[in-house]
């Protein structure tokens, strides 16, 4: 239906007059009676009653005066998100991530974000899972980078990517060759593991329940860099995800294996929002270029 008809029908509708709806729309009297006359007979229904006080809706007229006011509300509502939109020249943006996006995926897509909106500001901390999906919960962080398969009723998944955990070895490690390892395998070897691995609910750990003999960790830390080393330098086999490792994988300085474990298999690291308040036009159109950056990363071969 034509605009001008909603803001008249609308407008009729509150007053239960046409003469007083004229008087504050500032139009005439007969260009308003004369406009819903017409969709009275497009529709071939009367829209309303008149009488000598005024008219009153009828029951199509009620029917009608719905979708004129959802419009309304939808095309202001639009209005207000474009606007939002068109000036994001200023804002701030919390994260909460994982060590190893905040070292991989994070810096490029920041780069490509801030070439169309300079002006943005972010806060970036890195985090353990636990601690990510909480933040996000709170309203700590606008946008949560963690593995998603456990998570709190105040977080939803907005994006989400298969990334298992795996083995990360170098070259020369007597495992390097293998196609896939089973737990048991790692046993004889030191082991480099994320600092929440201290914790028995770490995703690993949580995999490693059944398993009665207790594997050997070389070193714990929250520095993927330092891992990342020690890994390079045969200190031991490190148990990550791959994202973290993308870099010396496709140059063939480390190997990823695969882990017999369905657990560690179906493990996903997702793009977290809260899931009670709405996203600011910035962390939206932020959520928008990291979803297509997390896609097109193969974590899972």
């Amino acid at each position: 239906m034509h605009s001008k008809f909603l803001s008249y029908f609308d407008e009729v509708a509150r007053q239960g007059s046409i003469r007083r709806a004229a008087a504050v729309l500032h139009v005439s009297s007969s260009s308003v009676n004369r406009k819903i006359l017409d969709i009275e007979e497009r529709l071939g229904v009367r829209l309303f009653d008149r009488h000598a006080e005024g008219v009153e809706l009828t029951a199509a007229g009620a029917v009608v005066l719905e979708h004129c006011r959802q419009t309304i509300f939808d095309y202001e509502k639009i209005m207000h998100v474009v606007a939002d939109i068109r000036e994001m020249r200023a804002g701030h943006i919390d994260i909460a991530s994982l060590d190893s996006v905040a070292l991989s995926l994070l810096p490029s897509t920041i780069d490509q974000f801030s070439r169309d909106y300079p002006s943005i500001t972010y806060t970036i901390r890195t985090a353990q899972p636990d601690n990510i999906v909480r933040a996000v919960a709170e309203g700590e962080a606008g946008i949560g980078i963690s593995f998603s398969n456990d998570l709190h009723p105040g977080v939803r998944v907005h994006t989400e990517k298969s990334a298992p955990i795996g083995a990360i070895l170098n070259n020369d490690h007597p495992l390097a060759e293998r196609d896939a390892l089973e737990i048991e395998d790692l046993i004889p070897f030191p082991l480099i593991r994320s600092y929440d691995a201290l914790s028995e609910r770490s995703l690993v750990n949580l995999a490693l329940a059944d398993n009665t003999i207790p594997l050997k960790t070389a070193c714990f830390t929250n520095s993927l860099p330092l891992a990342r080393s020690m890994i390079l330098k045969g200190h031991g086999i490190g148990l990550y995800s791959k994202i973290g490792f993308l870099d010396e994988i496709e140059a063939g300085k480390l190997r990823y294996i695969h882990l017999k474990s369905n657990f560690l298999k179906d493990l996903k690291i997702g793009l977290l929002i809260p899931s009670r308040s709405n996203q600011t036009p910035v962390e939206n159109a932020l959520c928008r270029i990291l979803s297509k950056s997390l896609r097109i990363l193969r974590l899972d071969s």
